[in-house]
């Protein structure tokens, strides 16, 4: 059988091109915006709970001697929600593809709820680090679960688009938005695309009918129903050592794991965990003004993410990272300078190390914050996406772990602005990967992306088109 006049699916770019009345807005669609606000949560929760901590810590500190006396002990009640989130990304990958997105998200709101009061109720340091751990294994899975539920259930143009009482009350109110989003996702949907991939399309066909216009519809049904067939024809037991078995898998994994790795230690969790703790370093030794001080550090962290939101399917994936990039490097420098010159005069570099905070999140937060989790959800072919974007998240929080384990102690023994300095030229390796290691994925299908990591393992440039053309012959 030949087939001819192949025309552009949604599993190609030249689609919305040809059909660009089928165009989605993220806002004009209040399912899509339901379904994802509630989906993104899950980075809420850990975003509260890093930013929380370090106002919390200061309190924490005064409640309980031990700590007070102790870097490693503050470290460790810091880091232990990373230690946590670890496994629960380590595992995240599997429960994803055994039971669905929906359910690992429900199992881990209930583990950080859990926490979340244990936290709350901790009568010694110990229950408070197990509080801790509990919070970040459900940080961990959700942090596997939300970025693909979002990625496969959008279109592909908008995918990537406070005392003794303080602290315990800072770390227990955690637990809200985790009681909401489990309630709330009870009401939402499975992922269409996982669906699809079991076998249940009629289900996914009610789910996708609430997203897309009758005349997108039937496309994205064909659509996903040929790549399922071809994706379920070559999908198998995949095992970790399956990854670097495929030269284009591999590639990507690099990537993905790149990404993560350099958001890390680049500092981000430097400044969210120990914002009040540099403050007071930096000369602001009241509890009080190094806190209302952080709080301007978070201001700017929540302005930067609205911003990341709309620049990451406008402008892109590489040029926000690498803009991003040149923003935390000057930061930093800055940051270093303020802490060398510290002794000449307190007050002058004091300000000027909060000016460097404010300036690092504000670069930080619209770019290196979501790119490397939006890009993991879309470099990965359907079968590898869990395990990938498991091993991902893995890599990602050991690399959390590592950093806030032990910049007090580095900080310590060589100098506050010596430890800037290192991050900040670590800053420039991280720009440079960007620049030559990523790919831009801004509106392109995953398929597209497929053949991104082919061409790059194997030097072929295929069409999309043609491919989806083959498939179908064969089914004929």
């Amino acid at each position: 059988m030949t087939i001819t006049n192949i025309q552009p699916t949604p599993g190609s770019s030249g689609y919305l091109d040809l059909y660009p009345e089928r165009k989605m807005s993220f806002f004009k669609n209040p399912y899509i915006l339901g379904l994802t606000t509630v989906a993104g949560i899950g980075g809420m929760l850990f975003g509260y709970d890093t930013g929380v901590i370090s106002g919390a810590l200061l309190y924490i500190k005064d409640d309980f001697e031990a700590v007070r006396q102790s870097n490693f002990l503050q470290e460790t009640i810091v880091s232990m929600a990373i230690a946590g989130a670890i496994i629960g990304a380590a595992t995240g990958g599997w429960i994803n593809d055994a039971y669905g997105r929906k359910k690992a998200t429900l199992v881990a709101d209930v583990i950080f709820i859990i926490g979340a009061i244990g936290m709350a109720a901790a009568p010694d340091p110990n229950v408070l680090i197990l509080g801790r751990f509990l919070v970040g294994l459900g940080v961990g899975v959700a942090s596997v679960t939300a970025p693909v539920y979002i990625a496969e259930a959008s279109p592909s143009e908008i995918r990537g688009s406070l005392v003794r009482g303080t602290w315990r009350w800072m770390l227990g109110v955690s637990a809200v938005p985790a009681i909401v989003q489990f309630f709330l996702m009870l009401c939402l949907p499975e992922s269409p695309r996982w669906l699809f991939m079991k076998n249940r399309k009629n289900e996914a066909v009610d789910i996708l009918s609430k997203i897309y216009d009758l005349g997108r519809l039937e496309d994205e049904v064909d659509f996903l129903t040929t790549l399922s067939e071809q994706e379920r024809q070559k999908r198998k037991n995949i095992r970790l050592r399956d990854v670097f078995k495929s030269k284009e898998i591999r590639l990507a994994f690099l990537v993905g794991a790149g990404l993560q790795a350099f958001q890390q230690f680049t500092g981000i969790n430097t400044v969210m965990y120990y914002s009040p703790t540099i403050v007071q370093m930096a000369g602001f030794h009241s509890n009080e003004l190094a806190l209302q001080l952080s709080l301007i550090v978070a201001g700017m962290n929540a302005v930067g993410t609205v911003l990341g939101i709309y620049l990451i399917d406008h402008a892109g994936r590489k040029k926000l990272a690498l803009s991003s990039l040149g923003g935390v490097f000057a930061s930093l420098v800055i940051l270093s300078v303020s802490f060398l010159n510290q002794s000449s005069s307190s007050e002058v570099f004091g300000w000027l190390a909060v000016v460097g905070l404010v300036l690092y999140i504000s670069f930080f937060s619209p770019g290196m914050g979501p790119v490397p989790w939006t890009v993991n959800s879309e470099i990965y072919p359907e079968e590898y996406r869990g395990i990938c974007g498991g091993m991902s998240a893995t890599v990602c929080w050991i690399s959390n772990l590592i950093v806030s384990q032990s910049f007090l102690s580095i900080a310590e023994a060589i100098g506050t602005g010596y430890t800037f300095l290192i991050l900040a030229a670590i800053s420039v390796l991280a720009f440079v990967f960007v620049l030559f290691c990523v790919p831009e994925t801004k509106g392109l299908t995953f398929h597209e992306v497929e053949l991104i990591w082919k061409e790059r393992a194997w030097g072929e440039t295929t069409d999309s088109r043609n491919l989806l053309a083959q498939g179908t012959q064969n089914q004929s």
